[in-house]
């Protein structure tokens, strides 16, 4: 994860959050997701394939690549179906490969991905590849594996899903997060509907390929591709549900798994998006309480809730407007606080942001919104958010109607007064999705080895509660804790990077009931 004061922290904070109108929401730092990894150095089959260099494409993330790494693509070719994987039709799926010079020992590749879904792992492997002092992984881990990224199916490079204008993105953003009068509710109904519509219009019987389930199948083909008799894979977020379907399909060709930012797979459509409303109501909690202790660096101290909802509520009426004429209204600026919530260290900014737009000046909420929302400043957007609702929706069996989401808008606005209702409202799009439905398993991943499932305290997307409930459901989980605040946990402090990294290289599982302090 990039986070926002480094240069890797925060991109893989990637959590599925539903916000506003209906778009799904990860969290990433602004990346250039859309530019082609390059023509990749061909298709990789049976552990043998084309690689070709292509230091292009840490260059164009973050201008250069890391010292002492070098930097290969390829890609490997899949069923568009595993069901009939015998129909002919396939989607390449771009990987990156990276190695340290100094590499000695090697045990094998670590596959990583960011979560979302819709979250570049290619773009993430690179941002790893920059080593402990940026954020990135530990000359521990590089120096023992090849550090191999993956763009899932639907993703940036890999058959990517585009099916919503960007002034359809704008215009969820936008919207009021809390439609409280029938008619903005209509609206917001109707804009959803259209989305999906324009979504099958566009992949028609391709919309149920898009499924976690599938793209499990993908990291298995992508295992067989490296060489690699058992998979070693780091997953962050939504890619904690990624791994832990791998286990329960693969279970014997798993060599370690570390799912960091745990997503419970026995959760329904509901009871998942109210409990991202209480993690994200319980870190704005701990915001607004580090504000009243800490005024120097938090400017709209000591009411820091009341300082927000206020922001929001005059903005619903007489919004800010830019020099450009964009208008910040209530769903950007509640867009800005769920990007600072991420990290510990966007409460500042969040503070400072809301601070100036009462001065008249909605500059840092853009920033924060459009860094969450992967806008870039000539108001296009990446497929971020098309992958993430093709991915989504495939998985989602349960959903409610419309009805019964207008319910929950009000209850959950009792329990969860800044986001219960946004949560709510963001279950519309799948509501109206026209594709098939390919639920992911959720059971025991039998014959697997221990696993390792990392959960942070102070979590606003994916909660603490969930760590303990998807390691117990694997059968095979062991529980590690960062006391700390934020999405996702590792390599945060020398206590999980100790933890994790014997895990990954000795297959030291970490003592039972391990808690690392926040520091």
């Amino acid at each position: 994860m990039l986070r926002r004061s480094r240069l890797v922290t925060g991109l893989l904070a990637a959590a599925t959050v539903a916000v506003t109108a209906g778009c799904t929401v990860p969290v990433f730092a602004p990346n250039d997701s859309g530019s082609p990894v390059g023509a990749p150095g061909g298709a990789v089959a049976g552990g043998k394939g084309t690689w070709r260099e292509c230091d292009d494409v840490p260059r164009k993330l973050v201008g250069r690549g890391a010292a002492g790494m070098t930097y290969e693509c390829a890609s490997v070719a899949v069923p568009r179906d595993w069901a009939a994987p015998r129909g002919g039709q396939t989607y390449d799926i771009a990987l990156i490969r990276i190695r340290s010079r100094s590499q000695q020992q090697r045990i094998g590749s670590l596959l990583v991905n960011p979560g979302g879904p819709g979250g570049s792992g290619v773009d993430t492997a690179v941002y790893l590849s920059f080593g402990e002092a940026l954020g990135g992984l530990p000359s521990a881990v590089t120096d023992r594996f090849d550090i191999v990224g993956f763009d899932p199916r639907g993703v940036s490079r890999s058959a990517p899903v585009k099916c919503i204008s960007n002034a359809d993105q704008d215009a969820s953003f936008g919207a009021d997060p809390d439609p409280v009068s029938q008619a903005e509710f209509d609206e917001v109904v109707a804009l959803n509907k259209r989305v999906a519509q324009q979504c099958g219009s566009k992949l028609g019987d391709q919309l149920p390929l898009f499924s976690t389930k599938q793209a499990a199948r993908d990291m298995d083909a992508i295992r067989a591709a490296v060489g690699d008799q058992k998979l070693t894979y780091l997953g962050f977020s939504y890619g904690t549900l990624l791994g832990a379907t791998y286990a329960q399909l693969f279970p014997n060709n798993v060599r370690a798994l570390v799912l960091d930012g745990a997503i419970d797979p026995r959760q329904d459509f509901v009871t998942g998006s109210e409990s991202q409303a209480k993690g994200f109501e319980r870190a704005f909690t701990n915001f607004a309480n580090w504000c009243k202790v800490t005024r120097d660096k938090c400017p709209i101290g000591p009411d820091a809730r009341g300082a927000v909802t206020d922001a929001m509520a005059k903005a619903e009426n007489s919004p800010v407007r830019d020099d450009d004429g964009r208008e910040a209204t209530a769903g950007w600026i509640f867009l800005a606080v769920i990007s600072s919530l991420y990290t510990e260290e966007g409460w500042q900014r969040l503070a400072g942001a809301v601070d100036d737009l009462r001065g008249g000046d909605p500059q840092g909420v853009f920033e924060l919104a459009d860094q969450y929302a992967d806008r870039k400043p000539d108001g296009t957007y990446t497929n971020l958010f098309d992958a993430n609702l093709a991915v989504n929706c495939a998985d989602a069996g349960d959903v409610p109607s419309v009805d019964r989401i207008r319910e929950l808008q009000s209850q959950w606005r009792a329990k969860y007064p800044l986001f219960g209702a946004a949560l709510a409202i963001g279950m519309l799009p799948c509501t109206f999705w026209p594709g098939k439905r390919d639920p992911y398993p959720a059971g025991e991943a039998k014959g697997a080895p221990p696993i390792v499932v990392v959960g942070t305290t102070g979590d606003p997307a994916t909660p603490y509660e969930n760590t303990a409930a998807l390691a117990e459901m694997l059968g095979t989980g062991h529980v590690l804790t960062w006391e700390g605040e934020g999405h996702t946990a590792y390599p945060s402090t020398k206590c999980i990077v100790g933890a994790v990294d014997s895990y990954l290289i000795d297959l030291t599982v970490p003592r039972e009931g391990l808690r690392c302090p926040a520091k």
